[in-house]
Formats: C-alpha cells, sequence, structure tokens
C-alpha cells in the first residue's frame, strides 16, 4: 500500500494540483494551449533533474534575463519527459496492482 501511494496517489495529486493552478495562465483564444501547460508543468520536475546550469557572468539585465529564461525552458522540457514518464509508471503500476487484486496472484512469475 505505501508503493501506491508513492508511485501513483502523491503524482497524480501533484498533476492535479499543477494543472489547476497553470491552466488559466495557458488559455489564449478561449482556448487552451496544451503544450505551453506541458512546458509549465514540466518545470517543477525538471529543474531537480538538470546537471548543469547555466549561470549568466558578464551579462546586462537582458542577457542575464535570456540565460534565466534558457534555464526555465531546458528544465521545462527534461520535466515534461520526466511527467509523462511518472503518468505511464502509474498506469502500469495501478494496472498491475488491479490486476493482483483480481487475480488473487501476489508474485508474478518472471521469464528467465
Amino acid at each position: 500500500m505505501r508503493n501506491m501511494i508513492k508511485k501513483v496517489i502523491v503524482p497524480a495529486l501533484v498533476i492535479v494540483v499543477l494543472f489547476a493552478v497553470l491552466r488559466p495562465l495557458c488559455i489564449q483564444d478561449g482556448k487552451c494551449n496544451y503544450l505551453l501547460l506541458l512546458l509549465l508543468m514540466g518545470i517543477p520536475f525538471g529543474i531537480g533533474k538538470m546537471c548543469v546550469w547555466m549561470v549568466p557572468r558578464g551579462f546586462d539585465l537582458g542577457g542575464t534575463l535570456a540565460v534565466w529564461t534558457m534555464n526555465f525552458l531546458i528544465g521545462g522540457l527534461i520535466g515534461s519527459v520526466v511527467l509523462l514518464a511518472m503518468v505511464g509508471q502509474a498506469i502500469i503500476y495501478l494496472s498491475v496492482f488491479l490486476l493482483t487484486v483480481i487475480t488473487g496472484i501476489h508474485k508474478i512469475p518472471r521469464i528467465k
């Protein structure tokens, strides 16, 4: 049950909260821009996964803002992939959990 909470419920709640908070920012002409929404939702997941940050040195204000914007764009792209992987992992884990509950088989034999 602890794995169910960790792998399914918590990521789903985080995704729902991010969707609810960021969706009003992505409305353009009465329609939602889902690509922008996915990019914005990926920022919290991708910033922590970035290995290299570009640090602005010797730039004026415009150059510094451009470098920070590039950092957030790269973090959003990485985070979008991580977000989609988390959704896939949650779907797989939930389907395996439901399969084990329905069939009563608690150990799935491994094929060698």
